[in-house]
């Protein structure tokens, strides 16, 4: 199997400062066979982000638009807020220290955010202040103790035994209660209270290889109670009944997925290793190829109506007007590139503000 990519496990190795203690859900774990890690051997999960001056700088792993406001997470459990459109940026209250790896918003005030070592975050403010409702240690014992979703990915034993370090990846929430996290190894887990408590979902995953899991988006319009996963080794898997069931889908190629975009028309663009996109008009049945101008892994792809704005790993900014059947070349920016957020309601006319490793950057529009 291979390593965790899009740039989350770069992240890794930035997250590598050992975490403990916090209040977790209510969910009680089962018995499980071997040594379970106590929190306090992971002292990163009870330490707060350090605030500092220099956190705009820090490697920044996701970027998202909330009203007029922009937020990013990152390394170190850092998390940042912009209300001038990326102009200037302050720090959130974030009790982890931990790297965080995606984040979602349902409203102006409520939003998740997910990352390494099992962690779930909510905020009920906009981003200016998080609490912590999930850890790994409670998400592996969680799992070990549900015998049909330890058979689903690999072992859920070994996830408490090998410790908690299994990083989230991406997150769905429909609303402020309803939402499903997903990360590597094929953990899945499932919460219909606002994250009050949590339920793992592997066993309804066709993933015996418990295959690493980069992206989950639910459809539009009137497909919106479907759910689309999206993960490596071409492993593409859709829910019509908002993710507790699934069936898979013919990839149109073997290679590792990094996300999904669903545009308001309902089709989907997924992307993954070098330069590889696809797009579907009828809910992931069939694929077509999009010629993407660059060969290098795209990182991550945000889209506004028809326009998107799709960022790799090497610096490239690319822009789509058309719902993702085609993109152009808008600026190499030379900084490894995690995401993008469009400023204003579309990117005619509006800044993109851009995360990357080096920190937050803007992106002027074209003249």
């Amino acid at each position: 199997m291979n390593a965790p990519h899009r740039w989350v496990l770069l992240a890794a190795a930035l997250a590598l400062s050992t975490p403990a203690t916090a209040a977790t859900p209510a969910m009680t774990p089962g018995a499980v066979t071997g040594t379970t890690p106590a929190r306090a051997d992971f002292p990163v999960l009870s330490r707060p982000a350090t605030p500092s001056a220099h956190a705009p700088e820090a490697a920044m792993l996701a970027v998202a638009t909330v009203g007029n406001r922009l937020v990013a997470a990152g390394e170190r459990g850092i998390v940042l807020l912009s209300d001038d459109g990326g102009a200037s940026w302050r720090q959130a209250r974030v009790p982890v220290s931990v790297s965080l790896t995606a984040l979602q918003f349902v409203d102006g005030r409520t939003g998740w955010a997910v990352g390494h070592l099992g962690v779930v975050l909510r905020t009920d403010d906009g981003g200016e202040s998080w609490r912590l409702q999930l850890d790994g240690i409670a998400a592996a014992e969680r799992a070990a103790a549900d015998p049909a979703g330890a058979s689903s990915a690999k072992s859920g034993q070994s996830l408490v035994k090998d410790g908690p370090d299994k990083p989230f990846l991406d997150l769905q929430f429909w609303n402020d209660r309803e939402g499903l996290v997903v990360g590597a190894y094929g953990l899945a887990f499932r919460t219909e209270d606002g994250g009050a408590s949590w339920t793992s979902v592997m066993v309804a995953l066709p993933n015996p290889d418990g295959l690493h899991l980069y992206g989950l988006r639910a459809g539009k319009g009137s497909n919106a109670d479907d759910l689309y996963i999206v993960g490596e080794q071409g492993l593409m898997l859709r829910s019509t009944d908002r993710g507790r069931s699934f069936t898979p889908l013919d990839s149109p190629y073997p290679g590792s997925w990094f996300g999904l975009t669903v545009f308001d028309d309902g089709a989907l663009l997924a992307y993954g290793l070098k330069g590889n996109a696809y797009r579907s008009a009828d809910r992931g049945d069939h694929w077509d190829k999009v010629d993407m101008p660059t060969d290098t892994g795209v990182s991550a792809v945000t889209a506004v109506g028809g326009q998107a704005l799709a960022v790799d790993q090497a610096g490239a900014v690319l822009e789509s007007r058309d719902a993702g059947r085609r993109f152009a070349l808008v600026q190499r920016t030379g900084l490894p590139l995690t995401g993008a957020a469009f400023a204003g309601s579309a990117f005619d006319g509006s800044l993109a503000v851009l995360s990357s490793l080096r920190g937050m950057a803007p992106l002027a529009p074209a003249p």
